[in-house]
């Protein structure tokens, strides 16, 4: 399957790409607008990312790991950029938002299907 190994390769590059970095963390609350933000914008994601994948004749479930993939790999490139030295920091909490916000997006467009 050609998506699953654009997906291998992607996931193995950031992994590789990260190992010898220094991230900083943030320190920051559960709560805020920007996790709303965060949740929002993952689940828009997704949804496009699922309707990306229903256009191309895809499977469901190439459809559904095509939406949820892109749309957690978007808030890790995020969070990636926000653990620059002059950033705010790598946030397990955004993070957790995103995820969270991704999962939120495909069930919202599974029931409205």
């Amino acid at each position: 399957m050609p998506l699953k190994r654009t997906v291998h390769t992607l996931l193995t590059a950031a992994l590789l790409l990260s190992g010898g970095c220094a991230m900083h963390l943030a320190n920051d609350s559960w709560t805020g607008r920007d996790k709303a933000q965060h949740f929002a914008f993952s689940a828009a994601a997704a949804i496009a990312g699922n309707a990306y994948g229903d256009h191309q004749n895809w499977s469901h479930r190439q459809s559904a790991q095509f939406g949820i993939g892109f749309s957690v790999a978007l808030g890790a490139a995020k969070e990636f950029y926000d653990s620059r030295p002059a950033g705010t920091g790598w946030s397990v909490k955004d993070f957790a938002y995103d995820v969270a916000g991704a999962v939120a997006g495909y069930s919202l467009y599974q029931s409205l299907k």
